[in-house]
């Protein structure tokens, strides 16, 4: 039986399947792997499950490690070098399909919560310092049909696309950056990504990480906002110059923001934990129960397949 790394633990589904297809050990730690325990454990185990952050650079992935299978926890891999996994001779999975309507419904979420303040209002309720409904207090944007920019019109982009649509009858643009028609509702592609961000009320990033999205919205992105307009990233947080959104919002270029991810995470800059203009939620886009399980459940179907020499359902 092939013995597997679980670098984290998981719902006890998961493990109880995983433990049927390989011989387990679970890291008993939520800290991401190190580059260095990433080397050892390509050393000791046939195959490793890890999960966002952990180390798998170039100089981990070595060549003739014992290890032959990455199955990534996660759609996600940015934090995986695919190409030095591929010179290693190591393949690489992730979990598409099973985060998708999770992740957008999180998008939706902060969305209504940057336009509407519901972030600041809570944190005023908190603090007792609330006198009372007033015609004027805490005006927001609503946000039923208004525009909603995409970009990044994958699997997540398209199902935020339809809540958009279908659930508050907004009008749909995107950029992407190859042609993606959309076939079941109307939407429009845009041809520049300032074009995507100037057209918008609210733009959702939705792209993946990795060196070549990496800062894709700079400064000069953000300066193609509205000043009314909000902007959410529940897609990785380097896809964003942090830097630059934090000036933004402290001059108030644009109206707000509501992040589920950050450039540097677990650490978030106390520049931006100090704005009032800005949701800040601790990376939840897929936490729930049922879909850790499923995302699991789909990493050990990899591992399955792999080692009965099958090909990976979900390979990268």
């Amino acid at each position: 039986m092939k013995t597997l790394l679980i670098t984290r633990p998981l719902p006890e589904p998961v493990i109880a399947a995983a433990r049927e297809v390989a011989e387990v050990t679970v890291r008993e730690t939520n800290v991401p792997m190190t580059e260095d325990e990433v080397r050892t454990a390509m050393a000791g185990y046939d195959i490793i499950l890890p999960t966002l952050g952990d180390a798998c650079t170039a100089s981990a992935l070595t060549p003739g490690a014992r290890c032959k299978l990455l199955a990534n926890f996660g759609v996600g891999y940015n934090h995986i070098d695919v190409a030095a996994a591929a010179a290693a001779g190591v393949m690489v999975s992730n979990t598409p399909g099973a985060v998708t309507d999770a992740t957008a419904d999180i998008a939706v979420m902060l969305m209504l919560m940057t336009c509407r303040r519901a972030g600041e209002g809570e944190r005023l309720v908190r603090a007792g310092a609330w006198e009372g409904w007033h015609p004027t207090q805490m005006l927001g944007l609503h946000m039923s049909g208004k525009t909603v920019g995409i970009v990044g019109m994958g699997r997540i982009g398209q199902a935020i696309a339809r809540r958009c649509h279908f659930g508050f009858g907004m009008k749909v643009i995107y950029f992407n950056r190859s042609p993606k028609p959309l076939a079941d509702m109307p939407a429009t592609q845009m041809q520049t990504l300032s074009g995507c961000m100037a057209g918008a009320d609210v733009v959702v990033l939705a792209i993946p990480g990795g060196p070549a999205t990496r800062h894709f919205i700079d400064a000069e992105a953000l300066a193609a906002l509205q000043p009314h307009a909000h902007l959410v990233n529940i897609a990785r947080g380097d896809v964003l110059d942090e830097a630059a959104l934090i000036s933004a919002l402290e001059e108030r270029r644009f109206a707000g923001a509501g992040l589920d991810v950050y450039e540097f995470e677990p650490a978030v800059p106390a520049r931006l934990r100090a704005l009032e203009n800005v949701v800040l939620l601790p990376h939840l886009g897929t936490a729930a129960l049922e879909v850790r399980t499923s995302m699991g459940l789909m990493a050990v179907e990899n591992i399955r397949a792999f080692a009965s020499g099958e090909a990976l359902p979900n390979a990268v």
